[in-house]
Formats: structure tokens, C-alpha cells, sequence
């Protein structure tokens, strides 16, 4: 039976985009765990799964506007060099800060000089056509605790999501990383 709102999925998946560059994977390790209808992972991800059933496998392409958004090139701002102190500034690199209503705020170093620093608020894959290859290991009734604090116990999650501490709709690696953004 295919997964509805407020089971527990656990998946294989590998993500690609669309030029077949290799962004994430777990399928050598530990299935991602999420409950469905949270908004854990992107849109577009979750409308697949949601038609499949446990030992299923299935090749997933998800649009921008069911993953991360189309790129806003006005999404970016010029900032003075002073408040990145202490910092050893590298293009490309993510940032995460707190934004004016306290959320995390990630953001990309898109070029820096001697006085200012342009910063990227756009997600790092949004504008961007997702390849997945999902693997459903699991399909279960979430526990009561699990629906009441909104993840799966002991689970690693990192899935694609909207919530403040969240990257690629998940949450971090133990080495910091989001999840489709290495």
C-alpha cells in the first residue's frame, strides 16, 4: 500500500542533476526518514512517494517549481567586507546567519574584494531540474511522539523541506553538509 499523510517512509535515494553530476546519495548507508505530509522533503519528491509502496523503486525528474524554486538573480546583496571578520571567505561557499524574523538563513559567497562581499540568498539548487532514484524501504504508522515533535525518532533525516533548520529541506550531516548540497 502507498504511503498517505502521517506514515513513516524511509528511502534509498540518489540525487543527480540534469546533466547526470552526482549531488547526494545515501544508498550505501542509512535509509532517509521522513513523515509524509510535513513538508520534510520538496513537493514534487513527495507527490512520487506518495504513489508508491514499500520495495518500490522509481527514477524521479522534479521541475524546479517542485524542488527549490526558480533562481531570483534579484535574490542577492552587497555587504561590507568588515562583517565577515574572522572569516577566510571562499567563493561558493555557504554561510548560515539569522534572518530579520530569527529564522537560519543560508547563503552563498558569490564574489568578494578588499571592501565588499555579494552573497547568494537563493538555494544552492534552486533554477535547478532534480534526478532522483528512490528506493522505499519502509513504509509505517508514525508514534505518537514522532507526530507530536514533527521527525522520526533516531532517524538521520535530510530531506527537502521548509522548516528554518532545514537545507535541501533536511537537516545537516554530522560534518555540517546539507543533504544534496555537497
Amino acid at each position: 500500500m502507498a504511503a498517505v499523510e502521517n506514515q513513516v517512509v524511509s528511502m534509498f535515494y540518489e540525487l543527480k542533476d540534469a546533466q547526470g553530476n552526482l549531488l547526494d546519495s545515501n544508498m550505501d548507508s542509512t535509509p532517509l526518514s521522513f513523515i509524509m505530509g510535513k513538508n520534510q522533503i520538496i513537493p514534487g519528491l513527495e507527490r512520487k512517494i506518495a504513489t508508491m509502496e514499500q520495495g518500490e523503486s522509481a527514477d524521479v525528474a522534479i521541475k524546479p517549481s517542485e524542488a527549490y524554486g526558480e533562481y531570483n538573480a534579484e535574490a542577492k546583496q552587497v555587504l561590507p567586507v568588515e562583517q565577515f571578520a574572522g572569516l577566510q571567505l571562499e567563493v561558493g561557499m555557504t554561510l548560515y546567519g539569522q534572518g530579520e524574523e530569527g529564522q537560519t538563513v543560508q547563503v552563498v559567497v558569490k564574489e568578494f574584494n578588499d571592501t565588499t562581499v555579494t552573497i547568494d540568498f537563493n538555494h544552492p539548487l534552486a533554477g535547478k531540474e532534480l534526478h532522483f532514484k528512490v528506493e522505499i524501504a519502509e513504509i509505517r504508522e508514525a508514534t505518537e511522539d514522532e507526530l507530536a515533535n514533527g521527525y522520526v525518532a533516531g532517524a538521520h533525516s535530510c530531506g527537502c523541506g521548509e522548516h528554518d533548520d532545514e537545507c535541501c529541506g533536511g537537516h545537516h550531516h554530522e560534518d555540517g553538509e546539507c543533504c544534496g548540497n555537497h
